[in-house]
């Protein structure tokens, strides 16, 4: 099962037109990551750092004002020092976006490329890819 995280689209996250702003996207997906990391990396959280290199957003349909977007994360791909992240969003079941994030995994609280550590793989997979493993 992947994780999900819910957001509920406030009228300050969203345009004239009453959907929300595009950048806002990007900050639900952080959030969602973020969230995503705690649940999964716990205490360990502090051992381990990544920063963006590439995002790519796909929208099928807005959020609006007042809806609850879920966000599913999951890690669609493993390299040695990055990795790829999905997140897709939807409302009541109705895709909305999918964003793909690139991650480089980094030396804690130093940019410096780093091995994405065997433990957080393990952490991050999904009950689908542990079957499979």
């Amino acid at each position: 099962m992947v994780f999900r995280h819910d957001i509920r689209v406030r009228y300050g996250d969203c345009d004239m037109q009453q959907v929300v702003f595009n950048a806002h996207y990007l900050a639900y997906c952080d959030d969602a990551v973020m969230c995503w990391f705690v649940a999964r990396l716990g205490a360990r959280m502090h051992e381990f750092d990544c920063m963006l290199k590439t995002v790519n957003i796909a929208w099928e349909r807005p959020l609006r004002v007042g809806e609850t977007a879920s966000l599913d994360c999951h890690v669609a791909r493993w390299g040695n020092a990055s990795f790829d992240v999905v997140i897709d969003g939807h409302v009541a079941g109705e895709p909305s976006f999918r964003t793909m994030i690139t991650y480089v995994s980094t030396t804690p609280g130093a940019p410096k490329l780093a091995p994405v550590p065997d433990w957080v793989k393990s952490a991050l997979r999904d009950d689908e890819q542990l079957a499979d493993a």
